[in-house]
Parts: C-alpha cells; structure tokens; sequence
C-alpha cells in the first residue's frame, strides 16, 4: 500500500504520496495524468529514497473545486507547488522528476530555488515558451476550442481517454493500467482540472500565464550546473524532438537518452527508464 496525506491549501486538500525514507525524490505531473503514473518508479525508488508524487489541485486524488474557488492558472500552481515544498521541511535538496505540465510547475519553483534542487530528471516537458516554429497540434487546438472542447473534455472525457491510447507507442495500454489513469475523472466535475489545463496553455504572449513560463525559460541557466538526466521519448505527438533539442541547448551538461516510447515515457518503456533513473542517483 502506497502511503498517501494531505496538505490544508486553505481549505483544500492537496494529496500526495509519501514512501520510503532517505533521500527526497519528488515527482511532479503533468495533464491528464496524476501521480499513479509515477507508481512503478515510486516502487523501485522507495526503498532507499523518500520518494514524493503530489496530486495538483483539480486532478488526481487532490480536491476539485469549482472555477469560482480557484482560479487554475500556472502562477497559483507554482505557488501551490511552493506552500508543499516548504511544508515537507525536507532538510536538503532533492532530485525534482517533471513530465509534461509538471516541468513547468516543477522547474518555476527550481529556477527560484536552484539551491534546493540537487538533481534533475526531465521526462517529455517543457518550461519555455512554444518554439517561435511551433504550433499546437490539432488535438490540442480542438480541445481548446470554447463550448466544443470543454463538451469534449469535461463530457465525454475524451483528452484523457485519448491520452492513454495515444500516449504509448510500443503497445496498447493494459485495461487495469487505462482504468487508474481514468479513475479520478469519472465526471464533470472532476475533469475540470484537465480541461483548465489545456486552457492555461499560453500559445501568445497575451495569454495571463505566458510571463511566468517566459520567466522560467530565461532562468534556465540557473539550472546549469546541477546534474540532469533527461529521458525522452521520441514518439511524443506533442513534446517532439524540437523540444528535447531546444533542452539540449539550453542544459548542455544534461545526461540525454533518446527512448523508442511515446509521451508516457515512464509508463511505455519503464524497463529501460527506471533503471537509466536509478543508474543516475547512484552515481551523482
């Protein structure tokens, strides 16, 4: 049984899991998924490391409030991320694992406390803004699109539905697997979440939360010399390989390993991830 509490965001509970003891390995998420896709490295970490996978607010096991209660934008996800790394009073830095939206949460919080991170693992993310080239693709832009898309998100559940077929590459996923990935997000209410997250894509500088992630892409460079692994699947739809190109530039001294999977990387080829993971806490 996977150890799981609760931290008061005044007057929501934000859930995380929190197994092993030793040194801190925290996992951030991205969308659609919660911290259950960070379970199979949780269970080859925790017994030597403190290892800690927070729900964001509106996904996962952590509450979900209406829009009138929280305003589901980047800036108060990095402020929520904050309140819950200092509340853990861990004593010494940690290693920060970040996939998809979670590197933007996760490394907005590194980039002002460089001195509390003492490694990284990147896994199909991104915290800059969309490549000047790029555009979303159209499964993101349909999701986005007023009345249509949140019918689709919120009502048919069709973003994370469609994030567990498209997500892996090298198999389907297993129905029990599919079935934890969907468990949160068995209503409306519960899918809001999901669907404020692809609205807080900032596409245009005009967007509210572009100059958070403009500000985190410029201090990257604090980030420099702390050691990073980066795993990337080269069959993401979405965070191609102009991404992991643009990681390259901006970490040069990242450790890079190109994996035959798609988005979920962790969950599409854990045999080959987990243990590249393990590898680089031994040794660093």
């Amino acid at each position: 049984m996977v150890a799981t509490a609760t931290l008061d965001l005044d007057g929501l509970a934000y859930r995380y899991v929190d197994e092993g003891t030793g040194h801190p390995v925290v996992m951030v998420h991205g969308n659609p998924s919660w911290s259950y896709m960070y379970r199979k490295l949780v269970a080859a970490l925790s017994g030597e490391h403190r290892t800690i996978a927070p729900d964001h607010i509106g996904m996962g096991r952590s509450d979900a409030p209406p829009r009138s209660r929280y305003p589901y934008d980047l800036a108060r996800r990095v402020e929520d991320f904050t309140r819950f790394m200092d509340s853990l009073e861990l004593g010494e830095p940690v290693t920060l694992v970040v996939h998809d939206w979670g590197g933007m949460i996760g490394l907005a919080w590194a980039v002002e406390h460089p001195e509390r991170v003492a490694r990284l693992v990147l896994l199909n993310t991104a915290a800059f803004p969309l490549p000047a080239h790029k555009r979303l693709p159209l499964s993101l832009q349909l999701a986005r699109t007023p009345f249509v898309g949140e019918l689709l998100v919120r009502g048919a559940n069709a973003f994370a539905i469609g994030a567990t077929v498209l997500g892996v590459r090298r198999g389907r996923m297993p129905k029990a697997v599919r079935q934890g990935y969907l468990a949160p997000y068995s209503s409306w209410g519960r899918r809001l979440g999901i669907n404020q997250f692809l609205q807080d894509i900032p596409v245009e500088p005009s967007h509210p939360s572009y100059p958070v992630v403009e500000a985190t892409g410029e201090r990257l460079d604090r980030l420099g010399s702390i050691p990073t692994l980066i795993c990337w699947g080269t069959k993401d739809p979405v965070f191609d390989l102009d991404y992991l190109g643009e990681w390259e530039r901006r970490l040069p001294q990242a450790e890079v390993h190109r994996v035959d999977a798609g988005h979920f990387v962790l969950e599409d080829a854990p045999d080959v991830v987990v243990p590249l993971i393990e590898g680089f806490l031994a040794r660093t």
